[in-house]
């Protein structure tokens, strides 16, 4: 158990003083986030919201999955979103590499064969960011009045660039 001790410990630091006792989970400023997995993200803080403000999906990529959109769905119709931001960003791992490549990284870092594993690159960005805007605009149980936009994240510079 020792291997988390030092977490364990942020916590009870955390928690010492924790305010969100009794939050009611809705989305408080109205938004949602599909973004990267990517540790370079604050999904939060790179839009000036804090916790409390808007539901967070992420995975490699930042993709608009089956799974997204389920949260999108509920978010919608549970949680008070009413604007979604589709945020993948600059020098992505799945975006910048080949799913060969993806595979033989991790056959060698697992020290087995990773060829079965299936890592869903993004070929073309601009494209993916396209096809996953559109995906949560025409969802049926998503409302026209929900505004969804897709946004290139600068991990660079912290920037976010609106590109559709």
């Amino acid at each position: 158990m020792a291997d988390f001790d030092d977490l364990l410990a942020a916590n009870r630091d955390f928690a010492s003083d924790f305010s969100l006792g009794g939050f009611d989970g809705v989305a408080h400023a109205g938004v949602a986030i599909v973004t990267c997995m990517d540790s370079r993200i604050d999904p939060l803080g790179m839009l000036g919201l804090k916790p409390g403000d808007a539901k967070i999906f992420r995975n490699p990529g930042g993709r608009v999955t089956e799974a997204a959109l389920e949260a999108l769905v509920l978010g919608v119709h549970l949680l008070r979103v009413e604007r979604v931001l589709v945020v993948p960003h600059t020098r992505c791992a799945v975006a910048s590499n080949t799913e060969a490549e993806l595979r033989a990284r991790v056959s060698e870092s697992a020290g087995q064969d990773a060829s079965w594993q299936r890592f869903h690159v993004v070929d073309d960005q601009a494209r993916a960011l396209a096809e996953d805007v559109q995906k949560v605009r025409s969802h049926p149980l998503i409302p026209d009045t929900v505004k969804v936009g897709g946004f290139l994240y600068d991990v660079d510079s912290g920037l976010l660039e609106q590109k559709i």
